[in-house]
């Protein structure tokens, strides 16, 4: 990867600057179904449809699988590193909340607004940003909600730290 990369660096961000995801991502079962298994969780609403069908019949599960909140939460959180944290790193998830069910078949856009934005105490030539992140389907319905803490560098400052020439 080149040293310089695309993307925001901390000087870019500003309180109340405003994101949108530039795609959507529809969510197959596949994706689902091999999430829920490679992440060993167990809730067979997300891998079982006969389970769901027999107990999950009425509003809003219709009998349907479940998409794992914690795959929705990644695709929502994915979807805005272009944008944001190209140039950082995660450092902190707060604030989630899952807002509606996702099954098969929706499609997530995503946004966020900066919420915070300070130098970074540890580490000269970093800052760092807060953004409140929500996903929404094709409906307009949101369906996930959090806030995103990352560290990102500042422009002309390498990863160790130290300015480039």
């Amino acid at each position: 990867m080149p040293e310089d990369s695309e993307g925001p660096y901390f000087e870019d961000f500003k309180v109340g600057q405003r994101f949108k995801s530039k795609i959507g991502r529809t969510i197959t079962d596949v994706d689902n179904i091999w999430f829920t298994l490679l992440t060993n969780n167990s809730n067979q609403i997300h891998f079982n449809k006969d389970y769901t069908e027999k107990y999950f019949p009425g509003e809003p599960f219709k009998g349907r699988l479940v998409v794992n909140g914690f795959l929705t939460l990644a695709i929502v959180a994915g979807m805005l590193v272009e944008q944001t944290s190209q140039n950082g790193f995660m450092l902190g998830l707060e604030n989630v909340k899952f807002l509606n069910p996702v099954f098969a078949g929706d499609t997530i856009y995503a946004e966020a607004e900066v919420i915070e934005v300070r130098e970074s105490k540890s580490r000269p030539g970093f800052g760092i940003v807060k953004i409140r992140t929500w996903g929404y389907n094709q409906r307009g319905e949101k369906v996930v909600e959090f806030d995103r803490v990352f560290m990102v560098r500042k422009k002309g400052v390498s990863w160790t730290g130290e300015k480039k020439e």
